[in-house]
């Protein structure tokens, strides 16, 4: 079964997004304006220079309003107002080394704020589920064969993690204490982390520092090239969200929680970046350079997505290799002064297209079939 979206689930349906005007959430209000889902949530003003939420034209049929999802008397006024069918909880401080300078804020933002979603959301009877979006980095730092499953340990090594995994904990209470009765809205938790994608221009992140970097005209420093991750196309995660949307609603989604994860696996993080950096035609030998780390970040990460795959039906279309080339074809377009919502268009279109999954045998270096475009 292949992961598709029911565009008639989500026409006219009132959707709230917390975070919209972040990377993800730009990318969110997209696929689902463009299944005619009538569009609202909150969010903070763009924080990065350019902007991705700005470059788009989204602004006028989204019912947002600027607010820190930490203000909980602001964040219930604009439940009860907009009076959802779905919650889409995206808001967060995502940024792993903000959270080591920030961890107050981080740990404010991440747990208190997802608080103040579900605590505004118990009086709406309209709402019908609340899909969570947390991160694959919940996991304790044990790695095993195959992946993290959703019933491993909960942890964190560092702030950003922590506050991941405490947010899930808080999901959970609310899971049980406000929304276990019959007809109360459903509340599940999506993880998926290591997005890729163009339009993201956030510190600290692998793909935005090499399109600054590339578009700077200096090399690109890389602190741990060693690491692995579950890299993935923006538009696999966010199609795993709205596929569990649609399955909570009807009664299909069977847990509480579900990974999303790459088709094949995880990649070194240099090797990403000499994809990438190949991409504009440079040569990684010269474009590329290492630098010391020093904050702690888990250096082995995989998620086991059999649940999603079996339970809802979805399944990864692109390769890491093919969600790389997308990724640097878009920042390409976007250094060349294509509009930002055509490139956006031009994937979800190429997305809608793939049938199926490819997985190369040769992994990111192999010759992946997807529609590049």
């Amino acid at each position: 079964m292949t992961s598709s979206a029911d565009v008639g689930f989500w026409r006219n349906r009132r959707v709230f997004v917390t975070g919209y005007t972040g990377f993800k959430g730009t990318w969110l209000c997209a696929m689902l304006l463009r299944r005619g889902a009538h569009v609202g949530g909150i969010a903070l003003a763009p924080h990065t220079a350019p902007s991705l939420w700005e470059r788009t034209p989204y602004a006028p049929h989204v019912d947002g309003r600027l607010l820190d999802v930490r203000d909980a008397a602001a964040v219930t006024s604009a439940v009860a107002s907009f009076r959802p069918q779905t919650i889409l909880h995206l808001a967060a401080q995502p940024l792993v080394r903000r959270g080591y300078a920030e961890p107050v804020l981080t740990y404010s933002t991440n747990v208190m704020g997802t608080l103040h979603v579900l605590d505004a959301a118990r009086t709406i009877a309209e709402l019908e589920h609340i899909v969570v979006v947390t991160s694959d980095k919940v996991y304790a730092d044990r790695p095993s064969p195959g992946g993290y499953r959703e019933d491993a340990r909960l942890g964190g090594s560092e702030p950003y993690a922590g506050s991941k995994a405490a947010a899930e904990l808080v999901a959970e209470t609310y899971r049980q204490a406000y929304f276990s009765a019959s007809g109360c809205a459903r509340v599940v938790s999506a993880r998926a982390g290591n997005v890729i994608g163009g339009g993201d221009f956030s510190a600290d992140r692998l793909i935005p520092d090499a399109y600054r970097a590339i578009a700077e005209r200096r090399v690109l420093a890389l602190r741990r090239p060693g690491a692995v991750r579950p890299w993935q196309h923006v538009l696999e995660s966010l199609s795993g969200y709205v596929m569990l949307a649609e399955a909570t609603a009807s009664g299909n989604a069977r847990s509480d929680a579900y990974n999303f994860g790459p088709a094949d696996g995880t990649v070194e993080v240099g090797t990403v970046a000499e994809r990438f950096v190949r991409g504009f035609g440079l040569d990684p030998r010269t474009a590329i350079a290492i630098e010391s780390a020093t904050e702690h970040e888990t250096a082995v990460l995989e998620v086991d997505s059999t649940r999603a795959r079996s339970e809802l039906g979805w399944m990864p279309r692109w390769t890491t290799g093919v969600a790389v080339d997308r990724s640097a074809a878009w920042y390409r377009g976007f250094l060349e002064g294509e509009p930002a919502a055509a490139l956006i268009d031009r994937d979800i279109d190429a997305y809608d297209r793939m049938p199926a999954p490819y997985v190369s045998l040769d992994g990111i270096a192999g010759r992946e079939t997807g529609d590049r475009g």
